[in-house]
């Protein structure tokens, strides 16, 4: 099924009330679709309330089927243009069919029409980004032992483990999902009713027209829900969608630098790879790379809302289409799914990665940390202390592990002037980067308990996060069931 399974639903539905076998195979939910809604919920409330009596109520119901089965055939028109689908019903319905559109304009049709767009934009979006949070939970289940290196400023900083490196990335996305989900508050409301700016003269129920249209209620001020809502409800969506991309720009940056290194300790399955045209050996990471450049057009398409609203004045056309935070969502949707396909394509090697930090000194840190704890020696006298180790065994070609406990004492004595105040075994273990990683202590560190615990919260954050989508999208079919009930009581079909 479709990505807008749950109002691809509806079509079909509406497409049996009308008992048209070729409106059955209506395409996927486009803006003709929107259209009849609208126009369907706008019918219902104007009978509900005794503005169109229900005699002709019901044979505007028949003439909006009859053209919803006309358009649902192969090569049909579906323009969401109102002033279109007008001029057929009422060939069908005589004037009389043009109650249908008392109190509204198209100004607010069409601003409905555009939150129609960002709203399920928005849920497609948010189930693409559940694909890799999944994904790095269950790569992250299966490293939470393996020690990894660390790096800031692009240099090797300290040992962590994979699945706390992972992880940071899982909430990262829970951040994501937290965003959307508070877009989604203020982007499912209803403008229907504004009219063009400052409603009509008739008493339309706007708070049931949000409901028929399933949308959580309305944008109280008319003019904000045309001319001002139309705007920032948008940039808010594509900030939000940017803020991620920028996100996994970083994790991408990350795994291109290990194709630095001869021998990365992490890297690509050899099917996300191509082989150099000319070089027949070089392995290029081309997944990674079409993935970072998806992430970079989802900014630059994010950055256009924006630019395309600054500096205009309200009611202008530039920033009220829906078509570029569209382009923005669908990239974002797509990128989310090539990152969960990478992700689960990965190959660690954790014994490369183990090499990288014994070849180097990351765990000074703890040789510090170590004097501290079982001697009270000043953090920065151990700080001095495992500066001159680093200096001493880079001199020599030395790695961590080469160094003697003679030279780890004799190299205290004379950075200090005093004895080696812990058995050299101490230090020895404070080498170790392993014995780091289980030897930290602070609430959201790379020990493997903590990391186990952050494991089963993000697990609890990403049930809940379907969970929530599945609310949304059921809400939306339930308003279109109770819609298309509604619309059959008076069509009498």
């Amino acid at each position: 099924m479709g990505t807008r399974t749950t109002l691809a639903v509806s079509i079909v539905l509406f497409s049996l009330l009308a008992g048209s076998a070729a409106a059955q195979q209506a395409p996927e939910h486009d803006g003709y679709a929107h259209l009849s809604l609208i126009n369907r919920a706008s019918l219902v409330m104007l009978a509900e309330e005794g503005l169109v009596e229900r005699a002709l109520a019901g044979r505007i119901a028949r003439g909006i089927e009859a053209v919803d089965t006309e358009q649902a055939e192969p090569g049909a028109r579906r323009s969401s243009n109102y002033l279109i689908f007008e001029e057929r019903l009422l060939e069908l319905t005589g004037d009389e069919g043009s109650m249908l559109h008392m109190g509204r304009s198209r100004q607010g049709i069409g601003s409905t029409l555009r939150r129609y767009v960002i709203r399920e934009d928005l849920l497609d979006v948010f189930e693409a980004m559940l694909e890799p949070w999944d994904a790095l939970l269950d790569l992250a289940a299966d490293h939470v032992d393996t020690v990894v290196p660390a790096y800031t400023h692009g240099v090797q900083a300290q040992p962590t483990s994979l699945a706390h490196y992972l992880l940071a990335f899982a909430d990262a996305l829970a951040r994501d999902a937290g965003r959307l989900e508070g877009a989604w508050g203020r982007i499912n409301r209803s403008p229907m009713g504004a009219a063009a700016l400052g409603t009509s003269g008739f008493p339309l129920d706007r708070v049931r027209l949000a409901e028929l249209l399933g949308f959580d209620g309305v944008i109280e001020n008319s003019y904000d829900a045309n001319l001002v809502a139309s705007l920032d409800s948008k940039i808010e969506l594509a900030n939000a969608l940017s803020t991620s991309a920028v996100t996994l720009g970083v994790f991408t940056e990350d795994l291109q630098t290990q194709y630095h290194d001869p021998s990365p300790w992490i890297l690509l399955d050899p099917g996300q790879t191509g082989v150099s045209s000319i070089m027949p050996q070089k392995r290029n990471p081309l997944a990674l790379e079409n993935l970072r450049a998806l992430a970079s057009e989802v900014v630059g398409d994010a950055q256009t809302v924006a630019l395309k609203a600054h500096n205009t004045s309200t009611g202008m056309a530039d920033y009220r289409p829906a078509d570029q935070v569209h382009q923005t969502a669908t990239k974002a949707a797509e990128m989310h799914r090539d990152w969960a396909s990478l992700l689960r394509g990965l190959l660690v090697r954790p014994e490369r990665a183990l090499l990288e930090l014994t070849s180097d000194y990351s765990t000074m840190t703890e040789v510090a940390d170590v004097l501290l704890r079982e001697a009270d020696v000043p953090f920065r006298v151990g700080h001095h202390y495992a500066s001159e180790l680093t200096t001493f065994g880079r001199e020599h070609g030395k790695t961590p592990t080469d160094l003697t406990p003679e030279e780890l004492t004799r190299i205290y004595h004379e950075a200090i002037g005093e004895d080696l105040p812990v058995p050299v075994e101490s230090i020895l273990d404070a080498l170790d980067p392993r014995a780091m990683v289980r030897n930290r202590r602070g609430l959201g560190g790379p020990q493997p308990d903590e990391v186990a615990r952050m494991l089963d919260r993000s697990r609890t954050e990403l049930v809940r996060a379907r969970a929530w989508v599945g609310e949304r999208r059921g809400a939306l079919l339930e308003s279109e069931q109770r819609l298309a009930a509604a619309f059959q009581e008076i069509s009498g079909g």
